[in-house]
């Protein structure tokens, strides 16, 4: 996206708006065509996440763009094409008028957690604020707090919603670690398709949301009735548990990182590539340089790969200690 001339004054939101604003107007992004994510204005602007939000929100407040659920933000299918008077769009308040939802579209509890999920899932986490959604949704900024009394509220709802996706099969595989295995996979697909998930909690400070609970239970019930004792049968799980979302942490901390520097992860380590030749050159480090010398390509770090490798080998690991207790699989 080409940046305008900055105009002294102008805040960089109101530039960026501007930009998008022309290329609409000019016909360069027609209706239902997508609009810059807050991430790729990010990248490209050298702004924050916040500053990006807000430009997107200005364009959603007169009517130029629109969100739509696993698209992201598109220009609005009838977008006014005459720019709007020079003048500073304020913030979305209580007393800003919008246009009522249709009848198909009341708001509603469930409306506002899909509208968060979907604004997190696109844009990231750190993008969602209530504000944002009741930008998105055509509502005054301070409606949504009608239905969940704050943003860490919503984002329980929204968690409990995410694990709520998938349903575990009424015939239940044979064996443990088929059990184990399908609880484990289960669990890494929902955290690819929402790498927010990862951000909310720590073993150590668990979300407790229903939803979530029924793949602890899933995992559980996996493990009961091998003769382990509460506490390994209990450290097995979170074992297992961790293993998902130690790996899961790393989607949205990339998806961060790639907006905040500008950089995709392969332009990211070519720009180190001369500390990397350094410590290889140094000699401290033998075995580190021969592994790295037998690259041909380079080395492509692949989560998905990884995520089967550590399961693996954690099931693998563990099969002695489960199936010593009470004999063969059950």
């Amino acid at each position: 996206m080409t940046k305008p001339t900055a105009v002294r004054g102008e805040p960089p939101y109101l530039r960026i708006a501007a930009e998008i604003r022309r290329r609409i107007r000019d016909g360069e992004l027609a209706p239902g065509d997508r609009v810059p994510s807050t991430r790729q204005i990010a990248k490209d602007w050298g702004v924050a996440l916040a500053t990006a939000t807000k430009a997107l929100t200005t364009l959603r407040l007169e009517g130029l763009v629109e969100a739509r659920p696993r698209t992201g933000t598109v220009v609005a299918a009838a977008a006014p094409l005459a720019p709007p008077r020079k003048r500073q769009t304020p913030a979305p308040s209580s007393s800003t008028a919008f246009s009522a939802p249709s009848d198909d579209q009341e708001l509603t509890l469930e409306r506002i957690v899909r509208t968060a999920v979907d604004i997190a899932d696109t844009e990231g986490l750190s993008a969602l604020s209530m504000r944002g959604i009741a930008a998105r949704l055509g509502v005054a900024a301070m409606t949504p707090y009608r239905y969940v009394p704050s943003k860490d509220d919503l984002v329980l709802l929204m968690a409990d919603a995410a694990f709520g996706e998938t349903f575990y099969p009424a015939d239940v595989p044979q064996g443990w670690r088929a059990r184990a295995e399908l609880g484990a996979r289960t669990l890494w697909t929902l955290h690819r398709k929402h790498p927010w998930l990862a951000q909310l909690d720590s073993l150590t400070r668990p979300l407790l949301v229903p939803n979530l609970m029924v793949h602890g239970e899933w995992s559980l019930s996996a493990l009961d009735g091998h003769g382990l004792a509460p506490t390994q049968l209990f450290d097995i799980h979170v074992l297992l548990y961790s293993h998902v979302q130690g790996l899961a942490v790393h989607l949205e901390r990339e998806a961060n990182a790639a907006a905040t520097t500008g950089q995709s992860e392969d332009q990211w380590m070519d720009s180190r590539a001369s500390t990397l030749k350094n410590l290889v050159d140094s000699g401290r480090f033998p075995t580190f340089a021969k592994v790295v010398g037998a690259f041909e390509d380079g080395y492509d770090l692949r989560l998905d790969t990884l995520f089967e490798l550590g399961l693996k080998a954690l099931l693998d690991g563990l099969t002695p200690v489960i199936e010593g207790q009470a004999g063969p699989q059950k």
